[in-house]
């Protein structure tokens, strides 16, 4: 298997300097592969909803960041990749406590990685939402 083109520390600081919003969730990477991430969102009470959930924009979140951690893996440090499409699909509703994204490459181009991101509480297989996503990388040069 590959190594991935950055490393976890170079990461977290790309993503919560670029984003200070990021470094607000406290995410931390629990794997790192290339082409592939799991990072851990801690339970706080600021991502609670009505109901007793975790509330649809920290899961929406946590996508996002999982599959920018799947395309820096494949790329390196490239703080303009962007994200160009995020779909995702809240399957069932999550208690209180933290969630473990998993994501993983689907496919890699010259301008284009698209990959998807499983979110699940961490001793639990069946996942609270699915995403899948787009990515685009800037121009060289």
């Amino acid at each position: 298997m590959r190594k991935p083109k950055i490393t976890v520390e170079e990461f977290l600081e790309l993503a919560t300097e670029g984003v200070p919003y990021v470094g607000l969730l406290g995410c931390r990477v629990e794997r790192l592969g290339h082409g592939e991430i799991d990072i851990r969102l801690p339970w706080q009470e600021l991502l609670r909803r009505p109901g007793g959930t975790v509330c649809g924009p920290a899961m929406m979140a946590l996508a996002d960041i999982a599959l920018y951690g799947v395309v820096l893996s494949l790329v390196g440090r490239v703080p303009l990749a962007v994200t160009t499409d995020l779909n995702i699909h809240f399957l069932r509703k999550p208690a209180p406590g933290d969630l473990l994204a998993r994501g993983r490459l689907i496919r890699a181009g010259r301008t284009l990685v698209v990959g998807e991101v499983a979110i699940a509480p961490p001793d639990e297989p069946r996942p609270v939402a699915h995403a899948v996503g787009t990515y685009i990388l800037p121009a060289a040069g």
